[in-house]
């Protein structure tokens, strides 16, 4: 099957729209029409009912192995260009809070040990960064989220050959108050009490919709991957947010009240392929970062 007629099938099952996976892809709609015809006429079989627009059985089952396929691709790509690239590079992938570890002084360990790395630092949301790792956009990646005490993050699965996870720190969860906040001079809240509070909703940072309680609702939206903005704009009396001790511990304007029930830490987890060389840049940098401390 073409990678190219799968992509266009899956743009099509995404959207539900010939039309609107035309403008996605920027191709015609009879360009999408004409892949998805050439596509069922490889597999004999038909992929979407037309009015409406929708998956058959046999769509549905595509759909589950072309997202795999296209995954594994891309990894396939990712690896071969890897291993004819010039050494001495390092491109390192992380979710905005998970800066929280001492991911830092790991990082001027290696580049003193070798001054010729060349390092890049990609900051973007929890699943984009789990995507890139999976296709060997980035060589390492370091994701977080709130869970409970000692529980992994829940994560796509994955699979034969897909990155495997580790953690590599966790630091206490609080609801971030302005200082002067009624609420910051209690010891612990539950976060059940404040549903008629208004939240932040900060999908790239921490987004509130993650947390295990229901009635949640938002006054502000922040689109960006910034956690200082975040933590300003709590300051300024925008919203709460459930955020790392360290963070709130370092703005002079806020107070983290901590989370009674249920009980929550933040925890941050180090993605990396099975396949990194051992004397790679990537493998030294999560030695580094998992080595006991």
């Amino acid at each position: 099957m073409d990678p190219h007629l799968l992509r266009t099938f899956l743009a099509v099952a995404e959207t539900g729209s010939f039309s609107a996976a035309a403008q996605r892809l920027q191709y015609t709609q009879s360009a999408v029409s004409q892949h998805v015809a050439a596509l069922e006429a490889d597999l004999g079989t038909p992929l979407f009912t037309r009015r409406p627009v929708a998956l058959t059985p046999a769509g549905e089952r595509l759909r589950r192995h072309a997202e795999l396929l296209l995954v594994r691709l891309e990894a396939a790509r990712a690896d071969v260009t890897r291993a004819v690239a010039p050494p001495g590079r390092l491109v390192l992938g992380l979710t905005p809070l998970a800066w929280a570890v001492p991911v830092a002084a790991a990082l001027a360990t290696i580049r003193a040990e070798s001054a010729r790395l060349r390092t890049r630092v990609r900051v973007a949301a929890r699943d984009r960064i789990v995507e890139a790792v999976a296709t060997g956009e980035v060589d390492l990646g370091l994701v977080d989220g709130f869970t409970a005490p000692s529980d992994p993050l829940r994560l796509p699965e994955p699979g034969a050959g897909g990155p495997r996870s580790v953690g590599v720190g966790e630091s206490p969860a609080v609801v971030a108050v302005p200082s002067a906040h009624p609420l910051a001079r209690r010891r612990a809240v539950d976060l059940a009490d404040l549903a008629d509070a208004y939240w932040i909703d900060a999908p790239d940072v921490a987004p509130f919709a993650r947390l295990p309680v229901d009635g949640l609702r938002a006054g502000v939206r922040y689109d960006g991957t910034d956690a200082a903005v975040l933590a300003g704009l709590v300051a300024g009396g925008h919203g709460l947010a459930v955020l790392p001790l360290p963070l709130v511990s370092a703005h002079p304007g806020l107070t983290g009240v901590p989370v009674g029930t249920p009980r929550l830490v933040h925890r941050v987890e180090l993605l990396r392929l099975p396949a990194v060389a051992p004397d790679e840049p990537a493998e030294r940098l999560a030695h580094l970062l998992t080595a006991p401390t």
